[in-house]
């Protein structure tokens, strides 16, 4: 249920340049107006976060993208008519409202329109008819674990006046539980840029062409895509379900202990051996609770977090790049 006093004093913080921590459908944003400098220069300040990495203008719906962008394309059209509100990113060449502090000094703006309630409710209100956006990157310490409830981002950022978010609102889980793809439209050739929950074979459907992934050398910069990334404290290592057998064994030898994510017959097989286990069914499944669950993991007294992903296709290709990232070395 929407709590309008609760908006009402979220809009009020965000009018006056503020922090606020918002639910969404894929994780928790730390929110600030989009074209105030210096909220915006303080969600980099909360995060740690380098200032030339472009941040993701969140709209209360596709009227206001032309606000935003020079040039909103066919493809945008059909896109946003078929995913938004929802988990896509789009990636436009930037208007004049677009500033270099929001865009990390880039031509191009990323805008996308988030479906849970609360979110899309204060959007609206913010819009003001206007096409109002806030920028809303991850609300969690730079290359930590994505937050996907409140109590995440209370954890790690913190609520003022001991923490640095002047209001964070509890929405519940998020039901996604990764961050939205994001999808250069800027160039001649649609490109994911980060994989999500929206995969290619969908936006082909929908655009009536093929789509490309990964970055070249005149891509975009976007948010999320480091080598070291979602990483939690304890060292993460993907494994097959053949090698896990061996690295458990290698692993207790040393009296060395572990915690693990894995399907569900995998994990009761190993479940007595580990020190917490969780098991998911489906590859959604897997996406919705995976912070969660590294979150969870990160509390216990382990030595290594082993992780059996599931096989690629194009609707695991965004949780595999999470779980690729989050057990990469830290450089």
């Amino acid at each position: 249920m929407l709590d309008n006093d609760l908006l009402q004093k979220a809009i009020k913080i965000l009018d006056d340049g503020g922090l606020v921590g918002i639910p969404t459908e894929t994780v928790y944003g730390l929110a600030a107006d989009a074209e105030n400098q210096e909220a915006v220069q303080s969600i980099y300040k909360a995060k740690n976060r380098p200032s030339n990495h472009p941040l993701i203008v969140h709209l209360a719906n596709a009227k206001a993208i032309p606000r935003w962008a020079s040039d909103f394309n066919e493809d945008a059209k059909k896109l946003t008519d078929t995913f938004w509100p929802g988990p896509l990113t789009i990636i436009l060449k930037k208007s004049d409202v677009a500033k270099d502090f929001v865009t990390g000094g880039q031509d191009t703006v990323a805008l996308r329109c988030p479906s849970h309630p609360i979110a899309h409710r204060l959007l609206e209100i913010f819009d003001r008819g206007q096409g109002k956006g806030l920028a809303a990157p991850s609300a969690n310490s730079f290359g930590r674990i994505s937050p996907s409830t409140a109590q995440h981002v209370r954890d790690d950022l913190g609520e003022k006046p001991e923490g640095k978010v002047d209001l964070i609102i509890d929405g519940g889980p998020c039901e996604v539980g990764i961050e939205s793809t994001i999808l250069d439209l800027s160039g001649d050739t649609p490109r994911i840029l980060r994989e999500g929950a929206i995969d290619s074979d969908q936006i082909s459907s929908v655009i009536g062409k093929p789509v490309m992934h990964g970055t070249v050398y005149n891509s975009p910069r976007v948010s999320g895509t480091l080598k070291s990334h979602y990483a939690p404290k304890h060292k993460m290592e993907m494994v097959s379900v053949q090698d896990l057998p061996g690295r458990t064994q290698f692993l207790a030898r040393q009296f060395k202990t572990f915690g693990l994510i894995a399907p569900e017959k995998i994990a009761r097989r190993f479940k007595p051996v580990s020190e917490k286990t969780f098991a998911y069914s489906s590859v959604p499944e897997l996406s919705a609770h995976l912070y969660q669950w590294m979150h969870d993991l990160d509390k216990e007294d382990i030595d290594r977090i082993f992780v059996v992903p599931p096989e690629y296709s194009p609707s695991s290709a965004g949780v595999l790049d999470r779980l690729t990232r989050a057990s990469a070395k830290k450089e």
